[in-house]
């Protein structure tokens, strides 16, 4: 998380296709004492290591189009660097597309209405470690997280099922991803034998499905389409 002071400066990158954004854009922040603006570049493609070389705390989004296309841009941003805080200017109050940034990785939201201090202070708060966005849409949030089936770390603690030595072991391999002919590969096992295990070990988690299974275990992946 970042952690920012309101005294510290705040690096900026502006990534925006109109022209007129960006030179308002950087004629605002430049009245500010704690903004420094690293770059100031239109999407092209070179402008991803530009943004990495030039190592800002907040690069500023103008379009979602970009943001959410094949390119994946902020996506892309956060494998680069994941410290980098993202804000999203001049955004209309659509939920769906609001959803959408969020989980791509913006941080910030912020209207086409907003003011000039508006947009300031979303790029001084994702900085500090917070997401900003209109009340309007907070609300959302709340709704998508109340209406999606989800463990959280305690409670997935205390789901985990009483798993045997060999049972723990082909979860272990599971949730790497392995399918059960790897499993009985990796084991020297039949991959029948696999095949009967897992599905005891799905019936003893009370689980749908290998992917529900591997959750209870910890963050990793399996192929749900193996059982």
């Amino acid at each position: 998380m970042r952690s920012n002071s309101l005294g510290s400066i705040v690096s900026v990158f502006l990534l925006a296709e109109n022209r007129l954004l960006r030179e308002a854009l950087a004629r605002l922040l430049a009245k500010k004492k704690n903004i420094r603006i690293v770059g100031s570049e239109p999407y092209c493609p070179q402008v991803l290591q530009k943004i990495s070389a030039a190592k800002p705390a907040i690069v500023v989004l103008d379009s979602v189009t970009k943001a959410l296309s094949e390119e994946r841009i902020v996506h892309r941003l956060h494998e680069a660097r994941p410290e980098i805080g993202v804000v999203m200017v001049g955004m209309v109050a659509d939920e769906g597309v609001f959803l959408r940034l969020v989980r791509e990785g913006v941080l910030g939201y912020v209207l086409t209405d907003a003011s000039a201090l508006e947009v300031w202070r979303a790029i001084r708060d994702v900085a500090a470690g917070e997401a900003v966005c209109p009340p309007s849409l907070s609300v959302s949030l709340f709704r998508f997280v109340a209406s999606t089936q989800m463990s959280f770390p305690s409670e997935r603690a205390n789901k985990i099922p009483d798993f045997s030595p060999r049972q723990q072991q082909l979860a272990g391999l599971i949730r790497e991803g392995l399918s059960n002919k790897e499993v009985a590969a990796r084991l020297n096992l039949s991959e029948q034998t696999v095949k009967n295990h897992v599905h005891r070990m799905l019936r003893k988690a009370g689980a749908a499905d290998r992917v529900t299974m591997a959750e209870l275990f910890g963050p990793g992946t399996a192929n749900s389409s193996l059982c």
